[in-house]
């Protein structure tokens, strides 16, 4: 793994030599100009600066696609020279920065469009339902596919196990994985063709989990995946770029403007390009690349306008729902365990030395509050700053002796808001009531000085700005409810809560001059509302529709009248 992320380095740095956001406009005295010149004119809405609480009603963007001008269309005409413009009616609708998801996985979003869906599923016996319906639609011998359940608010109250799903597609190879990404369940059929037998051995990074009898139930966490993710054929190419399409239509059609891509195989990046290049990849992206992947090859990352490839993305732990997120102390529910160490504090230390000899970014996956403690202790040992703009990918569980240094570090907390007000519902039961004083603590982490910058992780999660936003401002499930140890304290305010989607991703990104806020010389990125997310009813926020998605000044997709 460390000598692909050496060569990995390598091929970012060239591949960030080769092209570069549009330039900024030039300054009226630069051009010798008395006006700028406008190609497009957004108006007739409450539009969103994004500086504080500032709104204007009009903005013009030139045929660079970056804003010359902000303020009242009644004194347009005396500021801008909009001969030949064309201007778009908002229609009364509301205007935002570009929303930016922080996290997500657009290749799985896309997937789940394509493939069996189980996030829906209420409980194990209507998972068990769907695929005893698949099983009786595919040929014989065609493996099942899905994923998306959790089980946390299942009546049953536990996992499916390969002996359910034998019971409803027989000999039929299935699995499904958990919606965290972090752990699947397989059939007897998968287990047998994987080579998983019950006197298998768990391997570092993962772990197999066994019934009272000590016999395998089906259920792989992590690094203990490996062996069934391999019988599933790797995507042709057309089935990659198909769903990285379908994955970029769904989030324009929320309306997101970006997406933070993590976990991208380096052989994707030149999939990515050419679907820009095609016309055919509405979305901006920042691409944190696997290092884990083999043959990582420079000729595979390239960059264009709207596509960044600056990172390497690195796991320290599993997730919390299938107990594999790594803890100071055992699980309260599962004391036999305290989780998974996926990356050792040597081996991230020795990562970190070579992201800061190789000018690259890092992106780290850590949930657990041992994980994340792992990680800033690595990075102060090695005496690395802000200027690093490193990430902790969710900073889920944090010791609150160790909320303070994440801000003074500079580390930056890559969280998911949707997380805590579907985690929390059995976060109790794992970590108990005292733990819960360092989970999802955004508002702490804001306090002390840290940046805090929202995503959905998706398809871990639905990928709604919407659901997102709600989530940070109110911090109750999307019925309205919340439980003990909730915190509620640790919600934002809606400008807070703006920031997360806007001005947070763009600074991680290393993009603030050109994204994040509606003004002058910056790239025109805008999400466009039905109403005004910053004082609506908190409920009303779920309620709303994305009316109009705009990258770099081009209507990339627009709800029909």
């Amino acid at each position: 793994m460390l000598r692909n992320a050496a060569i990995l380095s390598a091929a970012i740095l060239t591949a960030c030599a080769q092209t570069a956001p549009a330039s900024a406009p030039e300054t009226v005295e630069a051009a010798g100009a008395l006006q700028p010149t406008a190609t497009r004119i957004f108006s007739s809405g409450t539009i969103y600066t994004g500086l504080g609480t500032e709104t204007v009603d009009t903005v013009a963007v030139n045929d660079d696609g970056r804003i010359v001008w902000t303020g009242s269309i009644d004194d347009l005409d005396a500021q801008v020279e909009i001969e030949g413009a064309e201007f778009v009616w908002l229609d009364n609708a509301f205007m935002y920065p570009g929303f930016t998801d922080g996290h997500a996985h657009l290749i799985g979003i896309g997937q789940r469009e394509l493939s069996l869906d189980l996030s829906g599923v209420k409980s194990l016996a209507e998972l068990l339902e769907t695929v005893a319906a698949q099983d009786e639609e595919l040929p014989e011998g065609e493996m099942i596919i899905g994923g998306g359940w959790i089980e946390t608010d299942w009546p049953e109250g536990r996992m499916p196990t390969a002996a359910d799903l034998d019971s409803v597609a027989g000999d039929r190879v299935v699995i499904l994985y958990r919606a965290d990404g972090h752990a699947l369940v397989a059939s007897s059929a998968a287990l047998e063709a994987g080579g998983i037998t019950d006197a298998s051995e768990d391997v570092s990074g993962g772990k197999i989990e066994r019934g009272a009898d000590g016999k395998a139930t089906g259920i792989l966490i992590d690094n203990s995946m490996t062996p069934i993710g391999a019988l599933i054929a790797a995507p042709t190419p057309d089935g990659v770029k198909r769903a990285f399409v379908e994955g970029a239509n769904v989030y324009v059609e929320r309306g997101w403007t970006g997406v933070h891509n993590m976990s991208v195989s380096p052989g994707h990046a030149s999939v990515l390009k050419a679907l820009d290049e095609a016309g055919q990849m509405p979305l901006r992206l920042w691409n944190a690349f696997d290092a884990e992947g083999a043959n990582i090859a420079e000729g595979h990352l390239f960059e264009t306008d709207t596509i960044t490839n600056r990172a390497v993305k690195l796991y320290m732990d599993g997730a919390l729902g299938s107990r594999g997120a790594l803890l100071i102390e055992p699980y309260s529910d599962r004391p036999d365990t305290s989780g998974v160490v996926r990356t050792s504090q040597e081996e991230l230390s020795a990562q970190m030395r070579q992201a800061d000899e190789g000018g690259y970014q890092l992106a780290i996956h850590a949930i657990g509050d041992l994980a994340n403690r792992h990680i800033i202790d690595a990075f102060e040992e090695g005496g690395y700053g802000p200027e690093k703009r490193w990430r902790i990918e969710h900073t889920q569980i944090v010791n609150p002796d160790d909320i303070k240094r994440i801000g003074e570090d500079g580390l930056i907390a890559s969280m998911q808001p949707s997380h805590a007000i579907g985690d929390l519902k059995f976060a109790p039961a794992r970590l108990g009531f005292a733990r819960l004083d360092g989970a999802y603590a955004w508002q702490d982490l804001l306090d002390n000085g840290a940046i805090v910058v929202g995503g959905s992780d998706a398809p871990v999660e639905v990928g709604s700005p919407l659901i997102e936003f709600y989530a940070a401002v109110a911090r109750k499930d999307l019925e309205g409810n919340d439980g003990q140890g909730w915190h509620p304290e640790q919600a934002l305010s809606r400008t807070e809560a703006l920031a997360l989607f806007t001005s947070a991703p763009a600074y991680a990104a290393f993009m603030e001059d050109d994204l994040g806020t509606i003004e002058v010389g910056k790239l025109a990125d805008f999400t466009v509302f039905d109403r005004d997310l910053m004082e609506v009813p908190e409920a009303d926020i779920l309620n709303a529709e994305a009316m109009m998605t705009v990258v770099q000044g081009e209507i990339v997709w627009q709800r029909a009248k």
